[in-house]
């Protein structure tokens, strides 16, 4: 393996600069390394659970200011950073490159997520936050106003596999409809939201109002959810639940985005061309760490072989490496640890009789975390690869008669988090995709077609999850509702002295009036 130089931008100063904002007062360490070599970036430090309490009573102090202001000056700070963001963008990307592996082309684009965000939601706020006057239940004598105020401070517990995207996009919502963040991103992926909570302020975002506190899930997690408004999770299903139940016993809401076993169904007049090229990316885009990535292909049988040769072939010209330029198609994965994990679920597939077309080894010439893009046959469900997330560059080919059976096939999970679709005949695909037990469907295409909607919701459905981020949801789950009624002449109930049969008679009748009218 070749030395690696590491970007001019990334420099002790600057890393330093950036885990500093971390509260700690337990004097302990997270050794920070860079992906490729496995050389120390930054120790970073580790938040005690009494660390995280001071931060959300400083973001609580701060979050009382920030409410207050008018929306059009909090607006204004977004405005601001998304200008910010692109000026940026090339060390943000040098950042997540460092710290999580992936190669330079998903780097960069995990750097648009949180501007493409903030440009849907500078749109839509205004409009999703101002007070609706309605009609109360008394016509012209009563109003009823449905006013949205912010829960308070929001935890949000981010992933290593985009740490900037969910660290910081799912924050921009929330803080523009007046709330405060304390962030619990990964150890192992830290210093990229750690530098948007710093242009963020750099656009105006009030000092404290956005915390960032480090440390490992069972050691701070409890504590950040007890002392959270709501919570915010990205994440694997078995920590979702524990995450769900906690919230659930202190009466909080929460979103939960967790794991999937993403299948692609391709039609038989799908354009097999622009097939292969989506299944390089749905299987080894971001070297398989997507939440909504493919990991089970239905083909039907007449054009099984033909894309099997062409998929295999399309896999093998893939250039793997370490690389601060757009060279490398894939980059590593996160850890050492996480290899470990793909590694077992090849292994444990090839034991009971699968077939490795390509790939199936570790890369350690690469560095300690590669792994080859690897594509399987003969995957069962008695396999762990055959029913459990991989969260890599696996993917396993299936041959189908009928669409019947490729849809239940597809459906045969516990998961549903996102599919995939590919046919010439964009209606018969579109009423495929609709059979589909999941919250995301992209017809020819991978992922990307959904995820970029900002408009609309986008979460999963089963054991992949519960709400979703996006869309008008994606803001309103940050706010309560204050239903302010008022009643102008007080004509609720009987009058004194009035016949209570005779009023309700007349209320009565008044409402089936009401009713044939269209009033209420």
């Amino acid at each position: 393996m070749t030395a690696l130089q590491r970007p001019a931008t990334l420099t002790d100063s600057f890393l330093q600069g950036l885990v500093a904002r971390v509260p700690s007062t337990s004097g302990g360490s997270w050794k920070l390394t860079e992906v490729y070599t496995g050389d120390l970036l930054v120790e970073l430090p580790q938040s005690t659970p009494a660390d995280v309490e001071a931060a959300f009573a400083t973001a609580r102090e701060a979050q009382r200011e920030w409410a207050g202001r008018p929306l059009r000056e909090r607006l204004a700070v977004f405005k601001r950073a998304h200008s910010l963001f692109l000026d940026n963008a090339q060390t943000t990307t040098d950042l997540i490159q460092a710290e999580s592996g992936k190669n330079r082309r998903m780097a960069i684009e995990e750097t648009c997520d949180p501007v493409m965000v903030m440009s849907h939601y500078l749109k839509r706020a205004p409009h999703l936050l101002k007070p609706v006057k309605r009609g109360g239940p008394v016509p012209f004598l009563s109003t009823s106003t449905e006013i949205r105020q912010p829960k308070g401070v929001v935890g949000i517990i981010a992933p290593w596999n985009f740490p900037f995207a969910t660290g910081i996009s799912d924050s921009i919502s929330a803080l523009m409809a007046g709330n405060a963040i304390v962030l619990k991103p990964d150890n192992k992926t830290a210093l990229s939201p750690l530098y948007g909570v710093q242009m963020l302020e750099e656009a105006g975002l009030p000092q404290g109002l956005f915390q960032v506190v480090c440390g490992e899930g069972p050691d701070v997690g409890p504590t950040l959810i007890d002392n959270a408004n709501y919570v915010m999770f990205t994440g694997s299903t078995a920590t979702g639940r524990v995450i769900g139940e906690r919230a659930g016993r202190n009466l909080i809401g929460c979103c939960l985005e967790l794991g999937g076993k993403n299948p692609m169904i391709v039609l038989e007049d799908a354009d097999l061309e622009e097939v292969v090229q989506g299944a390089i990316f749905g299987a080894f885009g971001n070297t398989g760490q997507i939440c909504m990535h493919i990991e089970r292909m239905y083909l039907p049988e007449s054009r099984y072989d033909e894309f099997r040769d062409r998929f295999v072939a399309a896999t093998e010209a893939l250039t793997v490496g370490a690389s601060y330029d757009f060279g490398p198609d894939m980059g590593s994965l996160v850890s050492p640890d996480h290899l470990e994990r793909v590694r077992s679920h090849v292994e444990d597939a090839v034991a009971k009789g699968a077939t490795v077309l390509t790939g199936g080894k570790a890369r350690p010439d690469l560095g300690p975390a590669f792994f080859e893009p690897t594509i399987l046959e003969g995957v069962t469900k008695d396999m762990v690869a055959g029913v459990t997330e991989t969260f890599g560059p696996v993917v396993a080919l299936h041959r189908y008669r009928t669409v019947d059976e490729a849809v239940a096939l597809a459906n045969d999970t516990e998961y549903g988090l996102n599919a995939s679709v590919w046919g010439g005949d964009l209606a018969t695909a579109c009423q495929v995709g609709r059979r589909i037990e999941s919250g995301n469907v992209n017809v020819n295409d991978i992922l990307a077609t959904a995820f970029a909607s900002k408009g609309t919701p986008s979460g999963g459905v089963k054991q992949s999850g519960v709400g979703a981020r996006h869309g008008d949801q994606g803001m309103l789950k940050y706010t309560d509702v204050q239903n302010l009624a008022v009643l102008k002449k007080q004509v609720m109930g009987a009058r004194p002295g009035q016949d209570y049969d005779k009023y309700v008679k007349g209320m009565l009748g008044g409402l089936r009036m009401m009713r044939r009218t269209g009033i209420r």
